[in-house]
């Protein structure tokens, strides 16, 4: 009976808390909410796909662990490259235009994926083809959508919500990541058990899911334009004349500065990226091969996305408690009390066993961000409003110093695991059964550092850039992106060495790139 009644009471509850986010931050423009919910069905359709993407890569085409790490790195380096040619388009032509455009392409690039075509020579163009589009496809749409947001900040009564306001718009595209992972799995169980395919052809079910997210985002983008249709430019008329005025206020000099200090954040963030988007590939290999692949008890609950769900609505409304007045504050604790009450639904019996598939683990990433963002945002206000809030770079450097830490606790959990290894066939040995709460921890960690870096970062690009080059330096924060995604790979190669080596090394890597960061924030504070 708990079973059947789970999924409704979830979805009230979902709509409670969105209802919720929007009365408690009202303050913030109503196109926010617009842009971030039409980004939050790309992400979740982009989230699907990589969550199982290398395992695909390993179980259709027989690619070894280096490879696949190759092809994958690869692919997240030019979804975050070619923003920088998206964001000079956008420069001239407009940015609502590329965002349409480039919803389009990713469409059919993830129809090209979905289609089941085997595992010959025709089947890996198909594939290259299918990720040169999906990569296009975002390189026009996901800067200059944040591009947006950050112009919705240019009125002075919003000015002083922009860092707040991209952590609720980083916050509600995760959501679309939180239910991916869950998504892949249970696509792929029911075309296995439903349609009789293979374990290699369902992965292709799980693509398709990307097209359905997507026809999803074009439709909340033009039902919702109005709310943020003074931001839209089209590379011409008014709004471009409004950017030339505060363009003026800025000196050659200045704008070089500022030019060269954002080029400066990018080379650190090149190596944040490098150890964060290590989740789909070596941290993925260690929760298919060490990590136990099923659990029992209260642990088994963290990989029912539903369970998450009652625990940020918990989160959430502890917060509403004491920061809401009237209505607000009513839902609040319905969300406490329906939270607790779900979870108390859902605890298992004694000798339940609930699988634990490696691609799960990307779920908490996502979960972590959602879940955490109302504490980043009440702790940074308080700093606020005391006058000792960090500046950005300071949250930048921070943000390196708690990954090389994430990076710390897997190097001390690894230790006495031996090295990876392959079969007689080809393919990964599952080597041990370690605890899943080494790499929850890890997770948690990293959420920490992503929460003090991405939306801080992009946020820091939108208030710093020249307003004329506003696309092309938002381009060139995708750009550092991709420079970190083409480096994931190294990781990948050195895996089948000892595990203290593949994490020792991310650990040094983020320590280096917080000491460069320290060393020149005093120049970086002068244009924060």
């Amino acid at each position: 009976m708990f079973e059947a009644l789970s999924t409704p009471w979830i979805v009230v509850l979902f709509v409670l808390w969105f209802y919720f986010l929007y009365s408690t931050y009202a303050g913030q423009p109503k196109g926010l909410w617009a842009l971030a919910v039409a980004n939050t069905g790309e992400r979740f359709g982009y989230y699907t796909m990589l969550a199982v993407f290398v395992m695909f890569l390993q179980a259709n085409f027989g690619f070894s662990a280096a490879t696949a790490g190759t092809i994958y790195s690869t692919f997240l380096m030019m979804v975050y490259f070619l923003p920088l040619f998206g964001g000079i388009a956008a420069d001239k032509l407009g940015y609502s235009k590329m965002v349409t455009i480039g919803i389009f392409i990713m469409f059919f690039g993830y129809l090209l994926l979905s289609i089941p075509m085997g595992s010959n020579v025709l089947a890996m163009g198909a594939m290259g083809l299918a990720l040169l589009l999906v990569s296009l496809g975002t390189g026009f749409f996901k800067g200059n959508l944040q591009v947006m947001v950050g112009d919705l900040y240019n009125e002075k009564e919003f000015a002083d919500k922009r860092d707040s306001g991209f952590s609720l718009f980083y916050m509600a595209i995760n959501v679309g990541a939180l239910f991916a992972p869950t998504a892949a799995i249970k696509v792929m169980e029911w075309a296995q058990n439903s349609l009789g395919a293979s374990e290699a052809d369902s992965y292709h079910y799980a693509f398709a899911v990307a097209c359905a997210s997507l026809i999803f985002s074009i439709a909340v983008y033009y039902l919702c334009k109005p709310t943020f249709k003074h931001v839209i430019t089209t590379g011409k008329g008014s709004e471009k004349k409004a950017a030339a005025v505060v363009e003026d206020n800025l000196t050659p000099a200045e704008t070089k500065e500022r030019i060269i200090c954002l080029c400066l954040v990018f080379a650190v963030v090149i190596f944040f990226w490098m150890a964060f988007h290590q989740n789909g590939l070596t941290l993925t290999y260690f929760a298919r091969d060490y990590t136990a692949t099923s659990s029992t008890g209260i642990e088994s609950m963290m990989f029912d996305v539903r369970n998450l769900l009652g625990v940020i609505f918990i989160v959430y409304g502890l917060f509403g408690i004491f920061q809401n007045k009237g209505l607000s504050q009513v839902i609040a604790g319905l969300l406490i009390v329906g939270g607790g009450a779900f979870l108390m639904m859902m605890v298992p019996a004694d000798g339940d066993v609930t699988s634990v598939s490696a691609p799960i683990f990307q779920q908490f990433n996502a979960c972590f961000v959602v879940g955490l963002t109302p504490v980043s945002i009440a702790l940074f206000g308080w700093l606020n409003k005391k006058g000792k809030e960090p500046t950005a770079p300071t949250k930048i450097g921070l943000g390196m110093l708690v990954a090389a830490a994430a990076y710390l606790m897997m190097t001390m959990g690894s230790m006495g695991l031996p090295a990876p290894e392959t079969g007689a066939d080809g393919q990964p040995l599952h080597m041990a059964d370690a605890a899943p709460s080494l790499l929850v921890g890890t997770y948690l960690v990293l959420t920490f550092a992503e929460l003090l870096l991405s939306p801080i970062g992009i946020s820091f690009v939108t208030k710093v850039a020249p307003p004329k080059y506003k696309g092309m330096m938002m381009g060139g924060w995708f750009v550092a992106t991709a420079c970190g995604n083409f480096l994931v790979a190294i990781p990948g190669w050195l895996w089948g060495n000892e595990l203290y080596i593949v994490w020792g090394v991310l650990m040094v890597i983020c320590l280096v790139a917080a000491a460069f960061i320290f060393s020149i924030l005093k120049r970086l504070n002068k244009v924060a």
